[in-house]
């Protein structure tokens, strides 16, 4: 069965804080962060901007779509929706700014088209130790969804080796 059937074709997630600040310490290079699939609720954009950054976030509930939008930055840093990771990689490698995207490890390098962004274009990967669990709204008080795969950040230019390994703590979402 396919990941968005088994997911209820839902991408709207919202990612824990403690997802996010793991990264961090890699932006701090980096000062305007765009973060094109988040609302100003975002932990991304919250915590983007206590960390010290210009952060400008999009969303396609504002009618700015990632894929016609543009916006001058130094990186790029999201959760993006799971059913277009590969137009949104695609358009990721052609921008060819430094970002940092959190994906499913499920099946990561198994489509072709995948397959050969990766091998063509410069990226690293942040895995963590334990999985991720969602927020499904922002009402949660408690991330609710837990997928029954493994996310990465998915990065370009960020790291400062292939594959990084980072500890999460969960009891800060």
């Amino acid at each position: 069965m396919k990941l968005d059937v088994m997911c209820n074709k839902q991408d709207e997630y919202y990612s824990p804080k403690y997802s996010i600040k793991p990264l961090l310490p890699y932006l701090k290079k980096f000062n305007t962060i765009w973060c094109p699939f988040d609302t100003d609720k975002s932990w991304y954009v919250k915590l983007l901007k206590k960390d010290g950054h210009d952060v400008i976030n999009t969303h396609i509930d504002n009618g700015q779509d990632f894929f016609s939008t543009y916006v001058e930055c130094d990186a790029i840093v999201s959760n993006p929706p799971y059913s277009l990771r590969n137009n949104i990689l695609k358009r990721l490698f052609k921008l060819d700014k430094p970002f940092a995207m959190l994906v499913s490890w499920a099946g990561i390098f198994e489509s072709q088209t995948r397959f050969e962004l990766f091998k063509n274009n410069n990226f690293e990967i942040m895995c963590f130790n334990k999985r991720i669990s969602f927020f499904r709204s922002y009402e949660e008080e408690k991330p609710t969804s837990n997928p029954p795969f493994s996310m990465v950040y998915v990065c370009h230019n960020i790291l400062p080796e292939k594959i990084v390994f980072e500890y999460i703590d969960k009891g800060d979402y």
